[in-house]
């Protein structure tokens, strides 16, 4: 295979990028760049490697979740915390259901860019190109707004920086502390699910409680008062993922510092694209979705482009096929993976197949299709004898109405009335924690089976 170069995705064919006009300033904002310190540091992405090798096999499970895109006019602490905030809980129903730590990684600062389905858009008469994400273009529908424009990217790295920042004050600084489990409550999570998570809440403190008594305190266990959170984005533009690619001065590797786990998506994860060439030179941890589309050709070569040491904690594979699909191309997907004997995270993300057009013409997911193809992802892994390892959500902490179901019963007429994401729907903060206790009987049930079977 050939040396690899941080510019070497240059010479490759590049698809979902946009075409900025002015030359001269796109170069001036990537010299900018290349002299800001990285985002994230290289022994954090070796950390969340390790974690992820556990998640691989079975001694871990995977919570990735945040926003489809996040936006700068939206951008406030009071978001940041509350998403935080609907990870922990939802981390601690799964750390509890399934008995093994939950690796926590936000998709936050830096989910700026959004691959789309057609490059243009079209009101009425007006066609205009795709809103491709704050870090490209704008969201209004305006010729000016729609115009890429690479000093986007200052503005997203200096959001992003801000968002680290209080993410790791929030995980290190007494907020996490798991003696605060009952203060992760969000107000409006007066349902069913919030009761269950009350209920939940009250055991652990009965074991903090006695651990206490017992001598084993805050002070003595640090993990009980702090969390490591990770963040991951889709490496999209690619320009802002060089300008930030650096090389650790202690391992000599490549890092990229845009993000700790960085993924390529279902569109771009063409074999000698652009971004496979890009992602398969750094140290990160990096993330594949897995679409109906992919050959199981196509999976072998990029397995081996992308983890040609076979690394456990490397590659995470994510699948989304759309509920009532996953039958049909998740098996042969884990058998090509067998066959290689790769070292694989295997995660379902059960929010991109599941994408429709609602009645009333806003684009929404039922949460049913979306607890279905979580169902379905298990019910194959427990048939192959493989590790069901991790979820990948879109979710916010905002008391949104994006996507139809779930407990609160939200409805086509009721989409109107908090619909605020810029790109796709998103499960508000009820629904996520409705759906983490589901994925922890799921996890439930697999522990039973797998004992059962090693008793057999």
């Amino acid at each position: 295979m050939a040396e690899w170069q941080k510019s070497g995705w240059r010479s490759k064919p590049r698809v979902q990028m946009p075409e900025y006009t002015d030359e001269a300033a796109l170069a001036a904002v990537e010299a900018r760049l290349s002299k800001y310190p990285p985002l994230v540091f290289a022994g954090e992405a070796r950390t969340l490697r390790s974690e992820l090798a556990d998640v691989a096999a079975g001694r871990a499970f995977l919570l990735q979740g945040g926003d489809c895109a996040e936006s700068f006019a939206e951008f406030s602490a009071d978001g940041i915390r509350d998403t935080f905030k609907v990870m922990l809980q939802m981390a601690m129903v799964l750390t509890y259901g399934a008995k093994v730590p939950t690796v926590k990684v936000g998709r936050m600062a830096g989910q700026f860019a959004k691959p789309r389905s057609a490059p243009v858009e079209k009101k009425g008469e007006q066609e205009l190109p795709s809103y491709r994400g704050d870090i490209i273009n704008g969201f209004d529908f305006t010729p000016e707004a729609r115009i890429p424009d690479p000093n986007r990217m200052l503005e997203a790295y200096t959001q992003a920086a801000a968002t680290l920042n209080l993410l790791r004050a929030f995980s290190k600084g007494g907020f996490a502390d798991i003696h605060r489990v009952h203060a992760w409550t969000l107000g409006f999570t007066d349902s069913e699910e919030a009761e269950k998570y009350r209920d939940l809440a009250n055991r652990i403190q009965d074991s903090l409680d006695f651990m206490a008594a017992a001598g084993l305190t805050g002070e003595t266990n640090h993990e009980l008062n702090t969390v490591d959170f990770y963040t991951s984005h889709e490496a999209l533009l690619l320009e802002y993922e060089e300008a930030l690619t650096r090389v650790d001065s202690t391992s000599g590797q490549t890092i990229a510092g845009s993000g700790h786990l960085i993924w390529i998506g279902d569109r771009t994860r063409q074999p000698d694209g652009a971004h496979v060439e890009f992602c398969r030179g750094v140290a990160n941890p990096i993330g594949l979705k897995c679409g109906p589309s992919l050959s199981t050709d196509d999976l072998k070569v990029l397995l081996e482009k992308l983890n040609p040491n076979n690394d456990p904690g490397r590659l995470t594979l994510i699948a989304r096929f759309g509920a009532g699909s996953v039958g049909e191309h998740l098996p042969r997907l884990v058998k090509a993976v067998q066959e290689e004997g790769a070292n694989v995270v295997w995660s379902c993300d059960p929010m991109h197949g599941n994408t429709i057009k609602s009645a009333s013409g806003y684009k929404t997911r039922p949460f049913d299709s979306v607890l279905r193809e979580v169902q379905e992802f298990f019910a194959v892994h427990n048939a192959e004898g493989t590790v069901p390892g991790g979820v990948h959500f879109e979710m916010t902490g905002a008391d949104v109405t994006e996507c139809t179901g779930g407990v609160r019963a939200v409805s086509d007429e009721d989409l109107s009335d908090r619909y605020h994401t810029a790109c796709d729907p998103r499960l508000n903060a009820s629904q996520a924690l409705e759906l983490a206790f589901l994925v922890a009987e799921e996890l439930r049930g697999r522990q039973v089976a797998v004992r059962q079977a090693a008793a057999g």
